[in-house]
């Protein structure tokens, strides 16, 4: 049995003195549950508002294993209560919102997230010119074309919402290397760099389930599904931008709005 205090230290783990993480090796309750069941117990009565603790203090306060105290966050991240991905310190989880975005209009990401009054901001992961076979002919290019190639994490908020690749003709974006992308849309600075705006285009939707990797980019357990969206869209002279999301399907919604007269089409496919 270990006892914390509610001070907190510089790296957020409680010091030892005021509540006991008691620990019962005999029983047949596997020592993760334990562990999850004990910090559900806490999370219910409110006892971390001043901060979560680390993963390290949790070990040491349950005196188990990290792969342990792993196996309990990532059943707390599940159930959607603690926000706990690799490389940063767990914390407990406000009400997330919703992104919701509108079918049959050439949308941004970065808008609709800064709408719902949370801040926009990217992991970038890659941004260079190179070639790719598969989404050169997206563009109606031959393979050899040199793209320019855009990948992000998106965040809303401090939580991760979409992994984002983005490829455009180099001919036409290259000025884009210049720009940083933690914070700004792509077709706002294509426009203010490039002169392009872009017009309609065409985007399918479906529903997967990431992979491990994914997963791990997103913040998400193996039970989140996510939404795999790819954008072909129209600039000047013919397609100008490929674009494939992964999006959260527990933090993104689509929207409709049809009428008698017009409706939207629906499309069914076995892919």
């Amino acid at each position: 049995m270990v006892n914390f205090t509610s001070v907190h230290t510089e790296e957020g783990a409680p010091a030892r003195g005021s509540w006991s993480a008691a620990i019962d090796r005999s029983a047949p309750l596997p020592l993760w549950a334990q562990v999850h069941a004990d910090l559900r117990r806490r999370l219910n009565a409110e006892q971390f508002t001043a901060g979560f603790p680390g993963e390290m203090a949790l070990v040491e306060a349950y005196d188990v294993s990290r792969h342990t105290v792993r196996e309990a966050l990532r059943r707390l991240r599940d159930e959607g209560v603690v926000i706990a991905a690799r490389g940063r310190r767990p914390r407990v989880a406000s009400g997330t919102r919703r992104i919701t975005q509108p079918l049959g209009a050439l949308y941004s990401l970065f808008a609709s997230v800064e709408a719902e009054g949370l801040e926009q901001r990217s992991i970038v992961r890659a941004i260079d010119l190179r070639t790719d076979a598969h989404a050169a002919s997206r563009l109606s290019l031959g393979p050899d074309t040199e793209l320019f190639y855009l990948e992000r994490v998106r965040l809303a908020g401090d939580e991760p919402l979409a992994f984002d690749r983005v490829w455009l003709p180099a001919a036409l974006a290259a000025p884009l290397l210049e720009a940083d992308f933690s914070h700004t849309a792509v077709y706002r600075e294509l426009e203010q760099r490039c002169g392009i705006r872009l017009g309609g285009g065409e985007e399918t939707i479906h529903a997967v389930l990431p992979t491990a990797p994914e997963r791990e980019l997103l913040g998400i357990g193996p039970e989140t599904a996510g939404f795999a969206i790819e954008r072909r869209a129209q600039g000047p002279a013919g397609p100008a931008e490929y674009r494939r999301t992964l999006v959260r399907a527990d933090r993104f919604a689509v929207a409709v709005q049809f009428s008698t007269g017009g409706g939207y089409k629906l499309s069914l496919s076995g892919a």
